[in-house]
């Protein structure tokens, strides 16, 4: 990282992990002496402000989102901003245990920690902050920046098709966004929500690839804005998620090509620098915060990108090559707030905060209430329903295994009758403490997707094999550029070990299916969803074709209480650590 120790106290102060006198600021308060005071103070620079926030996934409502336990990847990335988790994230940004920060940025103690600070985010709670910011600096000198994954993810932007999302963003002032689970909404919906938008949509590596389109090899959307902010021209660059349409049924997207296009991208750099004449140039991205760090190291120019997709909170900025690199968490539990200094046509200095939205600590706006009861109203019978309750602690977010997803495993192998169950990697969801109801907006928070269908084929042993290969190839690959950002599939009714270092193709040994090895000529049957990998096997059986959340409500309804195991299926067979789960980097 290039941040000599000037700029890193400067910056550590105005994030909060030390005072001016070298203490840590909430260090020295009980939880409940804590005020909303203490996390919006702030250490202004010039006259620019970028508010910035990430990966809500249509979370309206405030939540409880868990941060893994296990956070793994190439070893030449792991410990790295983007890999880091538990003590470790501690240490490298200077957190104290137990402290407001601590519980927002990793699990350590979440349980107890979220009986002291409650709950995360917030529409109505993020408003707050936005307009006190917005009143403290001028409007005209702030801007609201969007990384994309906001309209997809609960039961509210299902059923609407994503327009309660966008009256939410409106709500906010969101002046610029980019997208990825935006565009499972089809190209006809996303076009009309974006008319619906107040704010533009930008990005520059979307092309129109369809031979008999009249937009043949143009951009789709616009590549970059450029705004007046406090007096400065600042331009934006949009940059979507490059794997859009290989992370997502193509159906979606048919017509459009991604990519990262680091060539095109530099020459929007250089075009808002040498003929539009900006002051600052700044990155609007859904690429991933470690693949961000790659384009910083390949493309020249860049004063800022703030990134998205990979969900990691990052308290402090890096710097590469010149360009700083923000990313705000998920689920709306955090606004990241840049003010930058622009004099005589150059940034000079900036100051960084990553402003954690304590539901319990800052005050709801009224409309902000108004608006998520008037989105919720139609299906709040349906969605408030309690199914059940959990013993244990239900999460998603993990590198190999989380219980929530063992959960949506066990009620598709129970209601399908099948041997395995494959669930995709998804960072999003929402998390349930020990003792909680679980309603039925829950489960659409862990499984609203437009493409929900359960799928029951049969798939032969080394076929399953081969795909667990590449699925490792793109979450441990030692470039960041190959990875797409996501966790490894979770299994049902499958054990392994990994070797995370090993050569592509050689990283999973021990495969067992419910207990017995891998016969590589048999058939097996499987169920899956969140894919494609029923066009992989065989024999569909289309008489079991069934909408996932469905499958999970009926299975949590016939338990009453569910109880599931912390015990991951996963070994990991090169990295050792003292983490509950087994293999993680703590």
């Amino acid at each position: 990282m290039n941040i000599n120790r000037r700029d890193f106290l400067h910056i550590a102060a105005a994030l909060g992990l030390i005072s001016l006198g070298g203490k840590n600021l909430y260090a020295s308060k009980k939880a409940s002496d804590l005020s909303a005071s203490d996390i919006m103070d702030f250490e202004e620079k010039g006259k620019v402000t970028l508010l910035h926030i990430c990966d809500m996934h249509a979370h309206l409502k405030p939540l409880y989102w868990r941060e893994p336990s296990t956070l793994i990847s190439a070893k030449n990335l792991v410990g790295t901003p983007g890999f880091l988790c538990g003590k470790s994230f501690l240490n490298f940004y200077g957190i104290e245990p137990n402290s407001l920060e601590a519980y927002f940025d990793t699990y350590l103690n979440f349980e107890e920690l979220a009986k002291k600070f409650g709950k995360m985010g917030g529409i109505a709670h993020i408003k707050t902050i936005v307009d006190e910011i917005r009143r403290d600096r001028g409007k005209d000198n702030v801007l609201l920046l969007d990384s994309g994954d906001t309209w997809q993810g609960t039961a509210v932007a299902l059923k609407t098709k994503g327009e309660a999302i966008v009256d939410a963003q409106n709500y906010l002032g969101v002046d610029v966004m980019v997208g990825h689970w935006e565009f499972t909404y089809g190209k006809e919906r996303v076009a009309e929500l974006i008319d619906k938008l107040n704010g533009e949509f930008i990005s520059q590596n979307i092309v129109d690839n369809d031979p008999f389109s009249d937009n043949f090899e143009e951009l789709v959307f616009k590549p970059y804005t450029i705004k007046e902010v406090g007096g400065a021209k600042i331009g934006i660059i949009g940059q979507s998620f490059p794997f859009t349409s290989t992370a997502n049924p193509k159906k979606f997207t048919k017509g459009w090509s991604f990519g990262l296009r680091l060539d095109s991208l530099q020459g929007y750099v250089d075009e808002l620098r040498k003929e539009k004449k900006v002051d600052c140039v700044v990155v609007l991205s859904h690429d991933g915060f470690s693949v961000d760090q790659e384009v910083a190291r390949r493309v020249n120019g860049i004063d800022f990108i703030l990134s998205g997709h990979t969900h990691d909170p990052g308290p402090r900025p890096i710097t590469i090559n010149g360009t700083t690199i923000i990313i705000a968490g998920s689920h709306g539990k955090f606004v990241g707030r840049l003010d930058i200094d622009i004099k005589n046509k150059r940034v000079k200095d900036f100051s960084y905060k990553l402003i954690p939205v304590a539901s319990k600590l800052i005050k709801a706006d009224k409309k902000g209430i108004e608006l998520v009861d008037k989105w919720y109203k139609p299906y709040n019978k349906e969605l408030n329903e309690i199914l059940g309750k959990t013993e244990g602690t239900l999460y998603k977010r993990d590198t190999f295994y989380s219980t929530f997803d063992a959960l949506i495993g066990e009620a598709i192998r129970d209601k399908m009758d099948s041997e395995i169950v494959f669930t995709p990697g998804y960072r999003w969801g929402t998390t349930l403490l020990p003792g909680d109801d679980i309603l039925v907006d829950n489960v659409y928070e862990m499984t609203a997707i437009t493409y929900p269908e359960v799928y029951t084929f049969e798939l032969k042993g080394a076929k399953i094999a081969q795909l667990l290969e590449d699925i490792a190839d793109n979450v441990f690959n030692s470039n960041p550029l190959y990875q797409q950002g996501g966790d490894m599939s979770r299994l049902t009714g499958v054990s392994y070990d990994i070797k995370i270092g090993a050569k592509a193709g050689q990283r999973i040994k021990n495969l067992k299916i419910n207990g017995k090895d891998i016969n590589p000529n048999r058939n097996y049957v499987i169920s899956s969803w969140g894919g494609n990998l029923q066009n992989a096997g065989s024999n569909l059986r289309e008489d079991k074709i069934e909408p996932v959340y469905n499958i999970v409500s009926d299975y949590i309804r016939k338990k009453g209480t569910v109880n599931i195991s912390n015990k991951s299926n996963v070994r990991v067979v090169d990295f050792e650590c003292g983490c509950p789960s087994k293999g993680g980097i703590c």
